[in-house]
Order: structure tokens, then sequence, then C-alpha cells
């Protein structure tokens, strides 16, 4: 099972449920838009957690950011903090607006949901993917498996798409030049300087 599923499973129907109310959509539409949408997320984050220590930093800030309380507590999706932290998770795993437009665009395509809207609702999805990982990895506490164990359970859930292709595409070219940039900005790190490549 992969992040998409667990995100339109039942244990997070009240965060999709809230989703909708939220940006005044059908909960059907909700669900359609976090399956056109979580994909993308997952494919991002696969590309910065095979970096160095790209493990590492992921379990650091899923750890630190209590991020399950986006799935716990659904009511916290409207807080303009959520927004925010969005933005920031959006920030590290897509790299730049571009991408995220690239993202909303290609879903409201599948979805048939206008982009703007589906723009504003990518940071909210974005927590939510991020708590659903942090349910799944961690049981909602701060206590991580063993690191192998991690990989194991983050390559599963993040193996969200069977068209890599046709996702690496929507994330363009826009994400592949931050990518590189970042691969850069670790190798520097390495030689002494200490860089932040993933979530604050």
């Amino acid at each position: 099972m992969n992040i998409t599923d667990l995100l339109l499973g039942k244990d997070s129907s009240d965060a999709v449920g809230a989703l909708a109310r939220q940006f005044g959509v059908t909960e059907a539409q909700a669900r359609d838009a976090v399956a056109a949408m979580a994909p993308s997320l997952s494919r991002g984050m696969q590309h910065h957690t095979k970096q160095v220590s790209g493990i590492d930093d992921l379990m650091n800030a899923l750890k630190k950011g209590n991020h399950s309380r986006y799935i716990d507590d659904p009511g916290v999706l409207g807080l303009e903090e959520t927004t925010k932290d969005g933005n920031s998770i959006l920030g590290h795993i897509l790299g730049s607006k571009e991408v995220s437009r690239n993202v909303a665009t290609h879903a409201s395509q599948k979805t048939g949901i206008g982009a703007s809207l589906l723009k504003k609702m990518l940071p909210v999805v974005a927590t939510m993917v991020m708590g659903t990982l942090g349910k799944s990895i961690l049981g909602g506490g701060s206590a991580a498996p063993a690191q192998r164990q991690s990989t194991g359970i983050l390559g599963t859930l993040l193996d969200s798409d069977k068209d890599g292709s046709i996702i690496d595409d929507v994330l363009g070219m826009a994400f592949k030049a931050a990518f590189r940039s970042s691969i850069t900005k670790t190798c520097t790190s390495r030689t002494g300087k200490t860089v932040r490549l993933f979530y604050a």
C-alpha cells in the first residue's frame, strides 16, 4: 500500500472531508484532488531520499515536525500555519513555484477542478502526505524504527505511481534543475559546510 492509498483510506477520511469543506468542493472532488496530486509529491520525495543523507533528513523531519496531527486532528488543516508549513514542505520537495503550478495543472486536467483552486489545495495536501508518512513510520510518536526498516517502509509508501515517466514529465525541467542543485549542495556539505537540504 502506498501513500496515496493510505490518504484515500478510512483512517484519513476525516482529513479528506475537512479538505473538502475548507475549499468548498465535494468529498469526491477532494478525493480526486488528493489522488491526482499525491503521486507527484511522493515522486519528489523519492528523488530527495536518493541523495546523500536524504533518508536521515526525512526521518528527522518526521520526528520533529509532529506532522501526524494533520491526520489525527483534521481541524488544523484550515489554519494559516498549516498552509505555511505546507508551502515549506513543497519548497523542499518540488523546489520551485513553477513545479507546483505544473502539478496543479496536471491535476486539473485529470479531475476537472480548476488549477487555481488546486494550487491553493496543494500545500494542505502536502501536510497530509507528511502526516500519513509520520503515522505509518512512527505510529504518531517520535521513535523511529531501525534504519533498514525505515528505508523499506519509505520505499513502499513512496512508490505511489506506476507511470513514473509521466510524473517526471509533470515535475518538469524546473524540478530536475532544483534536484541537481541540491545534489551540488550535498557535495559541498561534505567538505565541512552545514547545508540544510530537506525539511526544517
